[in-house]
């Protein structure tokens, strides 16, 4: 049996595609791993990584509110909530491509008219190997963090897991 690097779900040797989440399997080396960092992303779970906790808003709080935390507390995404699940992430791509030139013009508007809506999320027991790829795969820099009844649970990006590889690189030489 081999084991799922996204979800953990055994699954027979040589099969395409993982029988619990679907993901592609065939990349999968049955023998060792090429070294001690791949056997890391594929074993550590996404806990490893210590989400942070996120800035978050509600739908309605306004963009220049929203503008005004993200510069305030020097952060690249604000989550927006609704009874604690996250219903959105508006970031600084958003701010780029959806406001742009009219963010002052737009600043009464309420934030759920520029975040982007049902953010991919992941729990942190998933294997930090899955966040990466969903993270490549889906062009983000953050990835929020929900409990088993999709609770906000914290935010993992980017630098967070290039920190968690620097810390494994340092470590093996």
């Amino acid at each position: 049996m081999i084991d799922c690097p996204f979800c953990g779900a055994e699954n027979i040797p040589g099969i395409d595609d993982c029988e619990e989440c679907g993901q592609p399997l065939s990349h999968i080396n049955t023998g060792t791993h090429a070294n001690n960092i791949e056997r890391s992303l594929i074993k550590d779970r996404v806990a490893a990584l210590a989400p942070k906790q996120p800035c978050t808003v509600s739908p309605d709080a306004t963009v220049g509110q929203v503008l005004h935390e993200m510069a305030t507390n020097r952060i690249g995404c604000v989550m927006i909530v609704d009874g604690g699940k996250p219903v959105g992430i508006f970031s600084e791509r958003d701010a780029l491509l959806k406001l742009n030139t009219e963010a002052a013009s737009l600043s009464d508007h309420p934030i759920s008219e520029f975040m982007t809506a049902n953010p991919e999320t992941l729990q942190d027991s998933a294997k930090i190997a899955f966040a990466v790829q969903r993270m490549d795969l889906g062009g983000y820099r953050h990835l929020p963090i929900v409990s088993s009844d999709d609770q906000l649970q914290g935010i993992i990006s980017v630098r967070a897991i290039l920190n968690y590889l620097t810390a494994r690189m340092t470590s093996a030489s």
